[in-house]
């Protein structure tokens, strides 16, 4: 996946185009949403612009956090969507009974191998869709703070920031990191509505931002 993925090849495009990009995507992991993408990402960051008015960057991964949902589109590689959207969580340990529909990794052959069903697994004690968006973040050397990059990268293992599971995998850090996803999964999760944000009045207040956070806005995908 890295090699398919990680090259950067897809071709290079402004953020707000890609998002408008998204419209062409109907997330079948997302019942709450019935609107295009443009919507979603613009309602998040503006309720993190309410919450957390001085910290501009944040309003920024509130736009982008969803952006990786390009993987599903055919010229971005049409990966299945089961391969792209919906919550995340780590292989190679014991699956936690509080992932989504965790009665279907009972058929993965990781849940049967006595390497990778042990709380641990391949992992030490406190080791420390949006992988690639965060990567796409870090390829364009962006200036997110790292509290931010974690929001992009962790906002959908729900298991974790949600449920509170894997947490012997946790170094000291990682607590801190854990209190900025939950305040960001605040606002992706409680901010979707009837009332429908106009994108052409916010953009020039995130293209501002993309100028800032990226020494180019025009990104390598």
């Amino acid at each position: 996946m890295k090699r398919q993925h990680l090259q950067f090849n897809k071709g290079k495009m402004t953020l707000w185009d890609v998002i408008h990009k998204l419209d062409e995507l109907v997330d079948d992991s997302d019942p709450d949403a019935d609107f295009p993408q443009i919507y979603h990402a613009l309602q998040t960051a503006e309720s993190l612009r309410r919450d957390w008015p001085d910290l501009d960057w944040m309003h920024l991964v509130g736009l982008l956090h969803d952006a990786g949902k390009v993987l599903a589109l055919p010229e971005f590689g049409g990966c299945p969507q089961w391969a792209v959207v919906g919550d995340t969580y780590p292989v190679g340990c014991k699956f936690s009974p509080k992932i989504v529909y965790p009665h279907y990794l009972s058929e993965n052959p990781d849940h049967s191998d006595d390497r990778f069903s042990t709380p641990c697994g391949i992992y030490e004690p406190n080791c420390g869709h949006d992988e690639y968006m965060y990567q796409v973040c870090l390829h364009n050397k962006t200036i997110i703070p790292p509290e931010g990059l974690s929001m992009i990268r962790f906002h959908s293992f729900y298991a974790w920031h949600k449920e509170g599971e894997y947490q012997h995998l946790m170094k000291e850090e990682d607590y801190e990191t854990l209190k900025w996803v939950q305040r960001f999964n605040k606002g992706d999760l409680y901010s979707k509505c009837a009332d429908l944000p106009d994108p052409q009045t916010l953009k020039p207040y995130y293209e501002s931002l993309l100028r800032k956070y990226f020494p180019d806005p025009l990104l390598e995908w």
